[in-house]
């Protein structure tokens, strides 16, 4: 794109609006992530025998192992959400938006 049509955008409330809610969406699923994580690391600090016991009587496996599979789990359906709300709802705005801008310039 040429700067004429970074200019344009930029000057776009419309676009600006639709970049901000985008920014939002994605700040919100990180923050989501990083909370689950810091309660994860929390446990772990205060309440380690809560991981650390076997997840069945005679197992060497702790309910650690699958809560942090399940953290690693939820940080790809957080990631596949994303990607499927940005490409569903905002990119072809976004992209309809940037069109429009090069038509009017």
């Amino acid at each position: 794109m040429s700067d004429d049509v970074y200019a344009y955008l930029s000057l776009n409330q419309v676009f600006k609006d639709h970049v901000r809610r985008q920014n939002r969406l994605a700040w919100s699923f990180s923050g989501l992530m990083v909370a689950v994580y810091f309660v994860f690391i929390l446990v772990l600090a205060f309440r380690p025998e809560v991981l650390g016991r076997p997840l069945f009587p005679d197992s060497v496996i702790t309910v650690g192992i699958p809560v942090g599979i399940a953290i690693i789990l939820f940080a790809f359906l957080l990631t596949g959400i994303y990607v499927y709300i940005v490409n569903r709802h905002y990119d072809p705005v976004k992209l309809l938006l940037i069109e429009e801008a090069v038509n009017e310039i």
